[in-house]
């Protein structure tokens, strides 16, 4: 199930694994198995792809991180072939995402000549990145009735769906708010007006896929099977003012 109606879904380079991830949650829907599951194997994946950094097994690096975006892919397609959405999935699938973020690029730092300043800024910016690509996309999916488990402003504590307990959403809400709360502050501050955006267009949706997580860690992958390890954090550093160009584009394309 897409998280978009037909006639609004654009080319995501950051969603690759998405076929993939649908065979393995429609394998998984008689089962007892659940999103959360899928989301604790792509947090294991996440580590033994931070192991083999650290060890320098650079192919099963890659291996691992994409098979990490494959997983993350599929717990939410899990949640909607059972139709059983739920707030503490999608906070637990982003706290694990930023943890791990952090782990793969200290993995980086730790295995390269990169400074800590570097790292430091390199880190921000992919995580500024993908929160800007965030933003626009659950302002488009909010505005075309698709997928609405993500909300655009984090404000408040969601009421727990289903069968979640309320405690568990209020932890991982608030970990959550610590974690991406800057980010979020940092996207609006840039861009405050966009949820008044009737219509982003297909093609910068497609270039604003390069910022999303997906796309973020094929370009990882890539980068360490070519043998180019020690340019990763400084590409992701010098990738990250393409933010301002985005957020004029959309800008201009929101006055035509």
């Amino acid at each position: 199930m897409s998280k978009l109606p037909k006639q609004y879904r654009f080319l995501d380079f950051s969603d690759y694994g998405r076929p993939l991830a649908r065979i393995i949650a429609n394998s998984l829907k008689e089962t007892s198995c659940t999103p959360i599951d899928v989301t604790l194997w792509f947090i294991v994946s996440g580590l033994i792809a931070i192991a083999c950094i650290l060890f320098e097994y650079h192919w099963f690096a890659a291996f691992f991180l994409v098979l990490k975006s494959i997983l993350d892919a599929a717990d939410g397609e899990l949640a909607r072939v059972k139709k059983t959405p739920s707030h503490t999935g999608r906070y637990l699938d982003s706290v694990a995402d930023i943890i791990l973020n952090f782990f793969i690029f200290s993995a980086l730092w730790y295995c390269t000549e990169a400074s800590i300043i570097i790292t430091f800024f390199a880190f921000l910016g992919i995580q500024l990145q993908g929160t800007l690509y965030n933003y626009y996309y659950v302002i488009l999916r909010n505005n075309v009735n698709g997928d609405t488990t993500s909300r655009i402003f984090e404000y408040n504590t969601p009421t727990a769906l289903g069968a979640e307990k309320q405690e568990n959403v209020d932890l991982l809400f608030r970990i959550y708010k610590g974690l991406y709360g800057v980010f979020d502050k940092v996207i609006y501050l840039l861009d405050s007006n966009a949820s008044e955006s009737k219509k982003i267009p297909k093609l910068l949706m497609t270039a604003l896929s390069t910022f999303g997580l997906g796309f973020q860690l094929l370009i990882i992958s890539l980068m360490l099977v070519l043998g180019l390890k020690d340019y990763i954090l400084v590409f992701f550093l010098w990738y990250s003012p393409m933010i301002f160009v985005f957020i004029g584009l959309r800008k201009i394309f929101q006055q035509n």
